[in-house]
């Protein structure tokens, strides 16, 4: 062990059983006046209030069990980010049943094996095409009773409320039974490394992971946007703590709709992964860029104002009167337009999934809209560290979250104890097993550094870390951070191990390359050049590939949640990586 971290325990206003049907009477009984979500419909945003949203979880859950779903059978739910998947959710595990997600991204044959390895007795598809993946593994797995459309689900909640009037105690009695270790949800990893594991995370795990969310959320005067896919636990975490705080959440399908929803709702807090963040600070970037002379000077001088002020707060130094002047002369020009296209109320950004680049942060905390992050997988709930948005520092994921325990091992890879650490891998003793030191710490598989202050750094994952041929580490995130902030480079993938030295693969933004006018190779050779400057000459990218397409979800490359599949893109582009290297 070389460094430790740990959060104290606070308390909290939760102190009920820590299982899923708690947490959402806690939630749903305070009876607020503001809105427990927000519905997309063809007219507009439709307001669902807190009684609404309690009856149909209500309904849900009993039709579940006129439907003969029982304690501990998997339930799987095959949609995009919808109000009745968040329902679902609720419902599900109110009857000690176990939530299974898939993503709608997924194949039929992807689909087929989660269904088959998580034993699901019933499966909820959001549409035709999703029923469709569904059809041909209900051949092959017998298990599989039914498969029920979401435009049937008022059915089920029908059958829900005819069960409610001849077996009054039956849910009752269902959720009496579930303990804090009871199996709430199978969580499966996106598969970066091999096929993917089924994360077994219990009740305990889920609500102690939504209740340690206290340090950025102010209840019901919060709208929270969430487009995250639900099949994931940070897109669940999102929308459980935001129940337990009382905000609003606002569900919006397709990530494509989150500019018009961000106008339309105007939320104050968006959880998202980098890539929203890196694309809205290109965007910035790019229309400075492509203003007249005038107004790209002002924009120029208005960022870097905005980065001298913003790293004077952070470092808690005062902001000198010229340059408090300047910067609110930078944010009535620039700043304030900005934050008006993100809905003019945005107060707080949280990211997580990966690391996003120093440059992105500083940007949005000059912009007067901070983006923190946090650190967690799946197997810790997506809860092990958060940031504060009064106390953080750009680089790292922050502190540790209440009663979290963090240390390093020797080889620095980030060892958590808590109550959000998953049971295991299901059907998997052996993954299980291994994921566990002999004294009951998690291996994350990440490599980190903690400072004096307990602030964490995460400096790559220990199977991506490269050891070129001549034996020296390099982490590729930090390389390919540096290389994303450019607003020209859409995606970037560092390769190097076991080779005499490092290089890239990089996909451009075609738009904003085709708008500078500037020849693609030169603009990448002086982005390298300014990549490579202060970093010693085994870090240094010494040749590059510009690829002619971008890394998709579809050809496999990245997860859902935009992670980069390395050994997948290794394969796809093995020509242009064995050329870097003739």
């Amino acid at each position: 062990m070389t460094a430790t971290s740990a959060a104290p325990s606070t308390t909290t206003s939760f102190s009920g059983k820590r299982t899923a049907p708690a947490l959402w009477r806690y939630a749903s009984a305070r009876e607020l006046a503001s809105p427990a979500y927000l519905e997309e419909t063809a007219t507009g945003w439709r307001p669902v209030p807190w009684a609404e949203a309690t009856e149909r979880v209500d309904a849900l859950a009993r039709g579940l069990l006129a439907r003969g779903v029982g304690r501990g059978d998997a339930v799987a739910v095959l949609s995009r980010t919808r109000l009745e998947w968040i329902l679902l959710d609720w419902a599900v595990m109110s009857i000690g049943a176990v939530v299974v997600g898939l993503y709608p991204t997924s194949s039929a044959k992807e689909c087929a094996y989660v269904l088959d390895h998580s034993e699901a007795v019933l499966a909820l598809a959001e549409d035709s095409e999703q029923e469709a993946k569904l059809a041909a593994a209900r051949e092959s797995l017998p298990g599989l009773r039914e498969v029920v459309r979401f435009d049937a689900l008022t059915a089920l909640e029908e059958e829900g409320r005819a069960r409610r009037a001849a077996e009054p105690d039956a849910l009752a009695a269902a959720t009496d039974g579930i303990g804090e270790d009871d199996l709430a949800t199978l969580i499966y990893t996106s598969g970066t490394t091999g096929p993917p594991k089924g994360c077994m995370v219990t009740h305990r795990n889920l609500v102690t992971a939504a209740i340690r969310v206290q340090n950025h959320m102010r209840g019901e005067e919060d709208v929270v946007l969430l487009f995250l896919p639900l099949a994931h636990s940070y897109g669940r975490l999102a929308h459980q703590s935001a129940a337990f705080h009382g905000a609003t959440v606002a569900v919006v399908a397709e990530a494509a709709r989150v500019p018009d929803a961000l106008a339309a709702v105007r939320p104050t807090v968006l959880p998202a992964v980098p890539r929203v963040y890196e694309k809205i600070h290109a965007n910035v970037l790019g229309e400075i860029e492509r203003a007249s002379p005038a107004r790209r000077a002002v924009g120029r001088w208005a960022l870097r104002v905005g980065a001298r002020a913003s790293r004077l707060r952070r470092e808690g130094r005062p902001v000198p009167p010229g340059l408090a002047l300047q910067t609110r002369i930078a944010d009535r020009l620039v700043f304030s337009q900005v934050r008006e296209r993100l809905g003019g109320r945005l107060r707080l950004g949280v990211s997580g999934a990966a690391p996003l680049s120093t440059e992105v942060l500083e940007f949005f905390h000059a912009l007067g809209t901070p983006v923190i992050e946090g650190y967690g997988l799946t197997e810790t709930s997506s809860s092990t560290t958060a940031s504060d948005p009064n106390d953080f520092r750009v680089g790292t994921v922050g502190r540790a979250v209440e009663g979290c325990e963090i240390r390093l091992a020797e080889d620095g890879e980030i060892l958590v104890r808590s109550d959000t650490v998953f049971a295991g891998y299901y059907k998997d003793p052996e993954a299980t097993a291994a994921a566990f030191t002999e004294d009951g710490w998690f291996r994350t598989g990440d490599i980190g550094e903690i400072d004096a202050d307990g602030f964490l750094r995460i400096t790559d994952r220990k199977k991506d870390l490269i050891v070129t041929a001549g034996g020296k580490n390099v982490a590729p995130q930090n390389l390919e951070n540096a290389l994303k902030a450019s607003r020209f480079v859409s995606q970037a993938l560092v390769v190097g191990d076991r080779r005499p030295y490092v290089t890239a693969l990089i996909t451009l933004d075609q738009d904003e390359v085709a708008a500078s006018g500037r020849d693609p190779q030169e603009l990448v050779q002086e982005l390298v050049d300014e990549v490579n400057r202060d970093r010693s000459r085994v870090e240094q990218i010494k040749r590059f590939a510009i690829l002619p397409r971008d890394f998709s979800l579809e050809e496999g490359e990245v997860t859902p949640t935009l992670k980069l599949r390395r050994r997948v893109i290794h394969e796809h582009f093995a020509d242009e990586i064995e050329r870097l290297y003739a």
